[in-house]
């Protein structure tokens, strides 16, 4: 009770390495050197890396929040670049009055009875194809380039966009060789009409 130990009481010896004690003993053996100036000058060292080490940390900080901003600044300079493609396309092609007037216009050639008439139908219809395909981004210096490198997975009517496209150019070479009858040019301005349903031009 009096916090003396008796006979009845059991002692517990904790024994355990000296770690201290050992690289002291391991630093004056093998270097010879005094244990304390060695304390000393470690502990001045370790303050030194301490304040080197909370400057890096305070420049790497400012960095990160400086690459922050400049990430956010891009991203609202890319998202300004993308508003304005929006804008140019709907321009072009988000009217539906502009769109059913060039497609009238189109359609009033084919209604002729002229093969002259629809031979240009057929030809300003390819041409709005190739400014389809390259508002939508398919590279190639030709339609026929283009539409070899396009995906047949998100351009479902690829065969009508080649069929048509033959046609016009039937009639580009072979000029008056080339027999265009009102049902080859009905076929054809159907083929066009349905590519230019997909792409929402029409």
């Amino acid at each position: 009770m009096n916090g003396v130990p008796d006979e009845n009481d059991i002692i517990y010896t904790q024994y355990g390495v000296d770690i201290v004690g050992l690289v002291r003993w391991l630093y004056e053996k093998i270097f010879g050197g005094d244990w304390q100036s060695f304390v000393d000058s470690a502990t001045v060292w370790w303050n030194v890396y301490s304040i080197v080490a909370i400057l890096f940390s305070l420049l790497f900080f400012i960095g990160f929040i400086y690459a922050k901003i400049r990430y956010g600044q891009l991203c609202e300079i890319e998202q300004e670049g993308l508003r304005a493609e929006e804008a140019r396309w709907a321009e072009r092609y988000g009217n539906q009055e502009v769109k059913n007037t060039r497609w009238a216009t189109i359609q009033k050639h084919l209604s002729k009875e002229s093969p002259t008439e629809w031979r240009i139908a057929i030809i300003e219809a390819d041409i709005f194809l190739e400014e389809i395909l390259n508002n939508a981004g398919y590279v190639g210096n030709t339609i026929g380039e283009k539409l070899k490198g396009a995906n047949t997975a998100s351009f479902t009517t690829i065969q009508d966009a080649w069929e048509a496209h033959k046609v016009r150019n039937e009639i580009a070479h072979s000029g008056s060789d080339f027999v265009l009858t009102r049902k080859i040019a009905q076929e054809t301005l159907t083929r066009f009409e349905r590519v230019f349903r997909e792409f929402g031009a029409i």
